[in-house]
């Protein structure tokens, strides 16, 4: 009996995986911009009102940033796990100028500021030699054929252990396909950032249910204790769909086909995007509904379970919304973008 409550007095300090939440004043909405492959910011005080920063213009040049294709997509904005920083992950791709839904690589970034960036690029055709662990187990034995690495997202995991000992990394979380390795379809993979957010480790399926997944967004969830995962999924009924688990790497149930974002009959939405209110134990989700014309950028409430999508509307103030992510911040950030 005593070891059971001496086990029970020790959950609520069991370190879950989670990127810091700070900020009270309003919030950012980093995004690609619906006008051209860059990323753009806009920023609001309720979580549904926004106003474009720099008239929805690119906030860094993509193509300084963007070394394999010279287009930034798909921005997932979060905090450093110490406060003292922001990181960014973006999908380095421009169909405009390929003219096809392929792409090689991904971008890590880091700031002090929100405005001045500094970045990385892994171009995934290279192979090993671009992975901090160059020796560790491969998941493909020819990465010069990857045809896609899209969507990647950041979620910080206090439990990751390095070779050396450390503890603590960003887990970076991505789809990838490569279809003359033998992979049928787009799946799910995760490899891990340290501090200085310029290293990457090799790639790790994340899971595989059977057929395509993209635009993956991780969130741990206080209610019930678990993961969400929120995707768009490609096989049997589309929509965007939750799955959960109860650690990072799983393993993730299959997505309940019962509650599910599909409101408006036949329309499509891809690159999901959980987050909370202000003084809210519920979640808001914003998602690209990309089938209309023209497009409509929308945002849904869930309760605290991350559940029960509802009350779908248009995101407001915003030009040009596409896939994107949203932060907190102080009234010291605000103000800072405000004036740009």
């Amino acid at each position: 009996m005593r070891k059971l409550i001496y086990l029970f007095l020790l959950l609520p300090f069991i370190a879950v995986g989670q990127n810091l939440e700070k900020g009270d004043y309003g919030y950012l909405y980093c995004h690609m911009s619906g006008r051209g492959e860059w990323t753009a910011y806009a920023i609001s005080r309720d979580g549904i009102h926004f106003k474009d920063i720099l008239g929805g213009d690119s906030i860094f040049s993509p193509a300084e940033h963007a070394k394999i294709e010279g287009g930034t997509r798909d921005a997932y904005i979060c905090r450093t796990h110490d406060g003292k920083g922001y990181l960014m992950v973006t999908t380095d791709m421009s169909n405009r100028k390929s003219r096809s839904w392929f792409n090689y690589g991904i971008n890590l970034y880091k700031s002090d500021d929100l405005i001045n960036w500094e970045s990385t690029t892994f171009d995934f055709r290279k192979g090993p030699e671009i992975f901090s662990d160059p020796a560790s187990k491969d998941p493909y034995g020819n990465y010069s054929t990857v045809k896609r690495v899209w969507a990647p997202q950041i979620i910080y995991d206090p439990s990751y252990e390095w070779p050396n000992g450390k503890k603590g990394g960003y887990m970076i979380y991505y789809s990838m396909w490569n279809p003359d390795d033998g992979e049928g379809y787009d799946r799910m993979y995760y490899s891990y950032a340290d501090d200085d957010f310029n290293n990457l480790t090799k790639p790790k399926p994340l899971f595989d249910w059977g057929y395509a997944t993209i635009d993956a967004d991780i969130n741990y969830v206080d209610a019930d204790g678990l993961y969400h995962m929120m995707i768009k999924k490609e096989g049997g009924k589309p929509g965007l769909f939750t799955s959960s688990a109860p650690t990072l790497h799983g393993p993730w149930a299959e997505p309940d086909e019962t509650d599910y974002v599909d409101f408006e009959g036949n329309k499509k939405c891809e690159g999901v995007s959980a987050f909370k209110l202000i003084g809210s134990d519920t979640w808001q989700i914003g998602y690209i509904e990309y089938s209309s014309k023209p497009k409509r950028y929308r945002i849904c409430e869930a309760n605290k379970y991350m559940r029960n999508f509802h009350s779908p509307r248009d995101i407001q103030g915003v030009e040009a919304p596409q896939h994107g992510s949203f932060m907190r911040l102080t009234k010291e950030e605000y103000e800072r973008l405000e004036a740009l």
